[in-house]
């Protein structure tokens, strides 16, 4: 078996997570798939996966592997396709990671015409509102709001969103509108623990106003956070991304209009170290016109 077809070959196992979930993708035998591992192995000197009872995982040295393993063969299909001048022709597997929210509003509905695009190419779309780690998941490019801690990410920022202080036109009529940020202290606030917390810096022209929100239900998704404004449960400071069809309709209304939020940053996180496949660039494009065209 030649070296690119060795390295397909541990690419596989460590995202499947498995000898036969591998030999399957591969339509091999789960035996040629063990083989494989154990003689790249050998060769190397160095152990590349841990065996337990939960299924395997990569070693550090196998991440290492995985890595340039992945890189090699994305430069290799890129050459492929330069060679018979179809480099607009997209083909194989875009690993993609997004948060659930953003990923089934702006995203799932899209992807129709960007896979009519490209016939060749298949689509996994990891929906999960944690920073999951990119090279262990197999991630080709992550879709990543706000602050990036990680100053060690290869990042490139591809649109931004207003936040806005809203909820339902049901709510307010009961519990009245606030005008400033001090008058937030009197309402039941959802806070989404992940899309900023409880603390918030508004602004309007030179003035600055920081605000401590009061809220008795916290929520760790932004689905739930959603539901619960939905459902009248209290008034939330999120980016109009989280509640585009509901503005549009008019199910949520913003409050507050005079007073501005520092905006939120959508970026697109690629795995440290490797260059951005053209197939995660061609999907970051689109991403960034679909944004401009819901504008």
């Amino acid at each position: 078996m030649d070296r690119l077809a060795v390295m397909e070959t541990f690419i596989y196992v460590v995202e499947t997570g498995s000898f036969s979930a591998a030999a399957r993708r591969l339509n091999i035998g789960q035996p040629a798939v063990s083989k494989t591992i154990a003689a790249l192995e050998k060769r190397l000197a160095v152990s590349l996966l841990l065996r337990s009872t939960r299924g395997l995982t990569p070693t550090e040295a196998g991440l290492a592997f995985f890595e340039r393993a992945k890189r090699a063969i994305e430069e290799a299909d890129e050459a492929d396709n330069a060679a018979r001048g179809i480099a607009s022709g997209l083909s194989g597997n875009l690993r993609i990671s997004a948060a659930v929210t953003f990923g089934r509003l702006h995203i799932v509905p899209q992807l129709g015409p960007f896979l009519d695009q490209h016939p060749q190419l298949n689509i996994d779309l990891m929906l999960d509102d944690r920073n999951i780690n990119l090279v262990e998941e197999g991630i080709d490019v992550a879709l990543r709001m706000g602050a990036l801690n990680d100053s060690g990410l290869t990042a490139r920022k591809i649109a931004d969103c207003r936040r806005v202080v809203l909820g339902t036109p049901a709510y307010f009529a009961k519990h009245g509108e606030p005008s400033c940020p001090a008058e937030l202290s009197k309402h039941q606030a959802v806070v989404y623990n992940l899309g900023g917390g409880t603390t918030w810096q508004f602004a309007k022209g030179a003035e600055q106003q920081s605000v401590i929100l009061s809220g008795r239900l916290r929520v760790s998704a932004a689905e739930g956070v959603r539901e619960a404004v939905l459902a009248d449960q209290g008034l939330t400071i999120a980016s109009e991304w989280m509640f585009a069809p509901e503005l549009a309709s008019g199910a949520v209304k913003t409050v507050m209009h005079d007073w501005t939020l520092p905006d939120l940053d959508l970026w697109a996180v690629f795995p440290t170290g490797r260059m951005a496949s053209a197939k995660a660039r061609a999907f970051v494009e689109y991403v960034q016109g679909i944004l401009i065209d819901e504008h």
